[in-house]
């Protein structure tokens, strides 16, 4: 399509209807059309995918991308691992290299999505995950229905969180990245509103409306992209059907006081440790002493490996910025290819029908030593680089998420110490600043719970 982008031009073989384009006014709509495997996301798409958002960057017509997936059970499942791994095993080394360079294509499209210079819109309705989490996890607004599925299963299948997990993963609030990372752990529905995953949240069933409703904005020639992004903030809020009456935020309360200590830790076995004293403490409510065994039996099926790695890669990923963090993660995508894991892990959990435990090599956390973790971080002289189609646009922290998402822990915070002011004052007084966003106060009220107390003269205090 453009010469400059022939390298992801489509190739022999390459489904033709994988994936859908289309317009409606300034509306550009990018389909994932592959609802019998859930969408799940291979080379075909993504070489279809990146010339075309090229394209529309070029194109003063096209004003607003919105990604979504066909078919009523995903966004997307994730990438097509177990045709990686399989070509692995058939093929050895060429199989190793063609999943590298399967990795690089999907990296080089997440962080051309990260850096996109246009309203970018993802409709995270449905299975969210891997793969489907870095077409969509990266883009300024980022809507949930009742369907969302999220989670970065990655650690079960001898792999890390990848397509920008080191950005945003240790980027969410507390350790509760951490969390999932390690563990799996899904958000559904709303709940990936409260954590910070998606920034809005709606209904399904009038998604199609506000496509519809979107399609109808005209910006202005001299607006900017924060302008043109909260032009669109308020037109979702058209749509607001409000929030599930009986889903309260579920990561919160003494839940998420239990993550941030469990999980404030550098090594994996501290971790475990962590987990282990919350499980057989007595002081423990029973909910939390539930959680801490379930959580532990989680962290035995997933690989030793894996675990390691994903826990360096939390702690280094708040250093680096976005095309760091894309070109890290495709040396480290490279290092599992080679590593027995990836293949054990995929066989077993996904090609294997029903699926059986893996075989981990090594079986254990400590046969994983501090080199074998650091060997994944280094990049040797004369390696390849990822290739970044977006030059001059990075960033270390998400541009516009104090605009655009429910207010973060550090942001009630300083309201909270700028001002001395009674609870319902100051939930009042942040639901205004956001517009009267839904999810606003209930996010507030959470922090506050967890986070404050009242003087003597019933004003909020914020604790420690």
């Amino acid at each position: 399509m453009l010469d400059e982008y022939s390298d992801f031009r489509e190739q022999p073989g390459d489904d033709p209807d994988d994936v859908l384009f289309n317009t409606l006014y300034g509306v550009r709509t990018i389909q994932l059309n592959r609802p019998k495997k859930y969408n799940a996301l291979n080379g075909s798409m993504i070489r279809k995918m990146i010339p075309r958002l090229k394209e529309y960057q070029k194109s003063a017509l096209a004003s607003i991308i919105i990604i979504g997936g066909a078919g009523p059970k995903a966004f997307c499942a994730g990438g097509d691992v177990s045709q990686l791994a399989k070509d692995i095993a058939e093929n050895g080394d060429a199989g190793q290299a063609t999943s590298k360079s399967y990795f690089g294509l999907e990296y080089s499209l997440d962080h051309l999505i990260a850096t996109y210079p246009k309203p970018y819109v993802a409709y995270l309705d449905g299975i969210t995950m891997g793969g489907g989490v870095g077409l969509s996890v990266h883009a300024p607004i980022r809507i949930a229905t009742e369907n969302t599925n999220f989670a970065m299963p990655e650690t079960g299948i001898g792999f890390f969180p990848d397509v920008g997990g080191s950005f945003f993963l240790p980027r969410l609030e507390g350790f509760l990245g951490t969390y999932l990372a390690l563990t799996s752990e899904s958000l559904k529905g709303v709940q990936a509103l409260y954590a910070g995953v998606a920034t809005h949240y709606i209904d399904s069933s009038v998604l199609s409306n506000l496509t519809a409703r979107l399609a109808e904005l005209v910006f202005k020639d001299y607006d900017n992209l924060r302008t043109r992004l909260h032009i669109i903030d308020r037109t979702i809020e058209e749509f607001n059907t409000g929030l599930p009456h009986d889903e309260p935020p579920q990561l919160a309360g003494n839940l998420r006081l239990a993550i941030d200590y469990c999980f404030r830790y550098d090594t994996v076995e501290q971790i475990v440790s962590a987990l282990e004293r919350e499980s057989d403490s007595p002081n423990a409510p029973p909910q939390i002493k539930d959680w801490a065994k379930r959580t532990l039996d989680k962290l035995a099926e997933k690989s030793p490996t894996s675990l390691k790695v994903t826990l360096r890669q939390m702690r280094l990923g708040t250093r680096w910025n976005t095309a760091e963090t894309f070109n890290r993660e495709y040396h480290i995508a490279a290092k599992f290819m080679r590593h027995p894991d990836f293949v054990n892990g995929v066989t077993a959990r996904l090609i294997h029908k029903p699926a059986t435990k893996a075989q981990w090599e090594p079986a254990t956390l400590e046969g994983v030593s501090n080199d074998d973790v650091e060997s994944f971080f280094r990049i040797e002289e004369g390696e390849d680089s990822l290739r970044l189609l977006t030059q001059g646009l990075d960033y270390d922290r998400y541009p516009f998420e104090r605009d655009l998402g429910l207010p973060r822990e550090e942001h009630v915070e300083q309201v909270v110490k700028g001002k001395a002011r009674r609870r319902q004052e100051l939930v009042d007084a942040m639901v205004e600043a956001k517009e009267g966003k839904i999810g606003v106060r209930e996010k507030v009220e959470e922090v506050l719970g967890r986070r404050t107390g009242t003087d003597d003269d019933g004003k909020v205090v914020w604790k420690g």
